[in-house]
């Protein structure tokens, strides 16, 4: 019974210790500043990814308005349009 539990919490370990060193998906994010959050997708072969960003909304209630967040999301990426002034900050992908 005690060498199940043993054998059991090694695995338990070894497993744990396997994600904690596995490397980052490729993607990140950016919070506060002007914008709530700016999230970037991972990068894909042509060298593009998806850009994120919430922004915070002002719903207008009466005594009771209150701000909700607003998302957008865009391709970044070399061979890209501009993209809207301060979604491109910063102009490189986000890790």
């Amino acid at each position: 019974m005690k060498r199940g539990i043993v054998a059991g919490l090694a695995a338990l370990l070894m497993a744990a210790d396997l994600i904690a060193a596995a490397p980052p998906a490729g993607a990140g994010c950016q919070y506060g500043g002007p914008v709530i959050s700016k999230c970037d997708g991972p990068v894909q072969p042509d060298g593009t990814w998806q850009r994120c960003v919430a922004v915070p909304h002002l719903i207008l209630n009466g005594a009771s308005s209150f701000l909700v967040p607003d998302g957008h999301c865009d391709v970044m990426g070399p061979d890209q349009p501009p993209p809207e002034l301060g979604f491109a900050d910063p102009p490189t992908h986000i890790d």
